[in-house]
């Protein structure tokens, strides 16, 4: 649920950069690497559920003006997905995880790169 009346679109756009990091880090770690690679080597999984997590995290926290700014983006689902492995971290299905990573991430990336470019000035008091 996004935060209402409170942050504002300077700290959102802090948090797309982290998102738009943290989305370019997953992206980089599975570049070289396979859904059995995900399954295996737990460095891998962790790190990439780290940015998953990151993700979620910051996305939670951009307002429903930061938000609209960028409508396209699958704001529910990160959030959701985020909730997910932080709460049912016992359970996580790893072929979604690697479904995000090998055909979500890159979009997201590309929607949180194109808002930040026209991101909207900030206005001054008159």
């Amino acid at each position: 649920m996004p935060r209402e009346g409170q942050g504002s679109l300077p700290e959102d756009s802090e948090r797309f950069e982290h998102m738009l990091r943290a989305a370019n880090d997953a992206l980089f770690f599975a570049s070289t690497r396979t859904y059995q690679d995900l399954l295996n080597d737990r460095m891998f999984a962790r790190a990439v559920l780290h940015a998953i997590q990151e993700i979620g995290e910051a996305a939670a926290r951009v307002t429903n003006g930061g938000r609209a700014v960028a409508p396209d983006v699958p704001w529910g689902s990160i959030v959701q997905m985020r909730h997910i492995l932080v709460h049912a971290y016992f359970n996580v299905n790893y072929e979604y995880v690697w479904r995000v990573v090998a055909q979500h991430l890159q979009p997201l990336v590309s929607q949180l790169d194109a808002a930040l470019r026209n991101w909207p000035e900030p206005t001054t008091p008159s």
